[in-house]
């Protein structure tokens, strides 16, 4: 793809993965986010850049590979089958990811080092941390670096990777500009919100809550998000 691989840290500086999430709701895009047990290693870390699958099978030569195929601001999306019996990555794997100017990791698995990670300062976000690495060298799976599996989601270099403490989400690399476009309004909304709260307007008022208890019990079928809809709230959209 010709896109700009550094180009979503940008946008989403000022955002979060909640907001994207709320945004490929509101578009009709597939909410692709990892299982929530998928953590930062380190809290307040934020990533964002083009996905570069890479299956594991217990040897490193497989990151190392994704890595020489990698643009910087590109993300190593490692997929080791959700595995917590063992480390897939460390510290050296997070070193040459650095060097070559990628954003970070993703590990659908577990992580070491995590000491010598915090020196290296990529954001890594992963299963957990265990002290064992592979004991066992598997077959290389067919495509190895074509696509990677995280949860249920399978991706691959069209899709983007967000994450931040609030989790990791994937999105399509071609609807990023209007899902981004459409998260800063969501944003904006919800700030406008918070702040009438803080000067005394509860959000029930803000929303019409009274007038949309009333409306249901008229029509049991309206759902709040239906009538956030009509009046513009951003709650549940």
């Amino acid at each position: 793809m010709d896109a700009d691989h550094t180009a979503p840290a940008g946008p989403f500086a000022a955002l979060t993965t909640a907001h994207v999430a709320d945004a490929c709701l509101r578009a009709g895009v597939a909410v692709r986010c990892a299982p929530a047990a998928v953590r930062p290693v380190l809290a307040g870390r934020r990533l964002a850049g083009r996905v570069r699958p890479a299956r594991h099978a217990g040897s490193v030569d497989v990151f190392l590979e994704a890595i020489d195929r990698a643009e910087p601001g590109d993300v190593l999306v490692v997929d080791d089958g959700g595995r917590t019996d063992r480390a897939c990555v460390g510290d050296l794997v997070a070193w040459e990811a650095r060097a070559a100017g990628l954003a970070g990791l993703v590990v659908w698995g577990a992580h070491r080092d995590t000491a010598d990670l915090t020196v290296v300062g990529l954001p890594v976000f992963s299963l957990g941390a265990t002290a064992s690495g592979p004991l066992e060298l598997d077959p290389r799976p067919a495509g190895a670096l074509d696509a990677a599996r995280v949860g249920p989601w399978t991706v691959d270099d069209g899709d983007l990777v967000l994450a931040d403490d609030d989790g990791v989400l994937f999105v399509p690399a071609d609807r990023a500009g209007e899902l981004f476009d459409l998260a800063g309004s969501i944003r904006d909304t919800e700030r406008r919100q918070a702040d009438r709260i803080r000067a005394g307007r509860s959000l029930r008022a803000q929303v019409g809550f009274d007038d949309y208890l009333t409306a249901r019990a008229a029509d049991p079928t309206l759902t709040f998000r239906a009538h956030l809809r009509a009046v513009g709230g951003a709650i549940e959209e």
